[in-house]
């Protein structure tokens, strides 16, 4: 399927894997655009050195273009920025924050730049400051969210630029697919159904807590500090959302997630550790290869759109 994304970026079919810290790791990356979409490393707090390691065993699994998602709340974002530059990556997408002060240096090295956007006025400042597309990302998804919901964002932010749009949030089959290109997408990015594909590297309880899960079974923990964060219920967003609601202050707060998302990605604690996962966990109920989920999504996608 051709899109203005898929012309951009170099790559087949417009699914992009989100940057998931912990999660989207080389093997996963690699897969993802082995099969014909974007696979992306996901910086997230990590340090420069691992990036690189990362970047360079993506390139020994693939010849494909894959991306980078740089946190621009990481203390070596700088040094990151340079890494890119210098291991020759063809795209990045950023979130917590503005790409602005790296713009430059990654445009004049080629690379295309797509920010995560929560809001129209952002993905107008973006535009502005002369970025490739955009990702709206709706509160659907997993992980740090805003406020809107996808079905309201997508086609808000499609009429306020001009640049090609990618839907998130809410996304995992081939009618979402096709709904995000309905509202005016050029593509769509996924981050839970990849959290269960056969080359992603979460512990298997992780990934069991996600094929078992209802469609209410995420919560939103952060809302009273301004940092909203969408994970499966367990004892620690329990935990948390007690301690949130009798006023607890954010250290406190922040102490008990401290090394959660590790615990449940690398270790498999589904009891203390953070599964951020979106409100489509409830239709994910089968653990396939990357190429099996987008050629059934593509499928089911061309069928609906014709």
């Amino acid at each position: 399927m051709k899109t203005k994304v898929t012309e951009l970026l170099g790559i087949a079919y417009p699914i992009i894997q989100g940057g998931m810290a912990w999660v989207a790791e080389y093997h996963l990356a690699a897969a993802v655009s082995e099969a014909g979409g974007l696979g992306i490393i996901g910086a997230g707090g990590a340090p420069a050195a691992f990036v690189r390691e990362q970047i360079q065993k993506t390139k020994e699994l693939t010849s494909k273009p894959f991306g980078v998602n740089v946190m621009l709340m990481n203390p070596e974002a700088d040094e990151i920025a340079r890494v890119i530059v210098e291991e020759g990556v063809s795209v990045v997408t950023t979130g917590a924050g503005n790409p602005g002060k790296y713009l430059a240096m990654w445009k004049e090295a080629g690379i295309r730049v797509i920010p995560v956007v929560a809001s129209v006025a952002l993905a107008r400042m973006m535009e502005r400051a002369g970025v490739d597309a955009v990702i709206a990302e709706g509160m659907e998804s997993g992980g740090h969210i805003g406020s809107a919901t996808t079905m309201t964002l997508v086609p808000q932010v499609v009429d306020a630029v001009k640049i090609p749009v990618i839907a998130a949030g809410g996304i995992a089959d081939g009618r979402g697919f096709a709904a995000a290109i309905m509202l005016g997408a050029e593509a769509v990015q996924m981050g839970t159904r990849f959290v269960v594909a056969r080359e992603s590297i979460v512990h298997e309880n992780y990934k069991k807590k996600i094929l078992a899960a209802k469609d209410i079974d995420s919560e939103v923990t952060g809302t009273s500090h301004g940092h909203p964060v969408r994970q499966l219920r367990n004892n620690m967003t329990r935990e948390y959302l007690k301690l949130e609601k009798a006023g607890a202050p954010f250290e406190e707060l922040e102490h008990l997630t401290l090394g959660a998302l590790r615990k449940a990605v690398v270790e498999g604690d589904t009891v203390n550790g953070t599964l951020m996962a979106g409100q489509i966990a409830g239709m994910i109920k089968e653990e396939m290869t990357c190429a099996e989920m987008i050629q059934e999504i593509m499928e089911q996608a061309e069928r609906l759109l014709k």
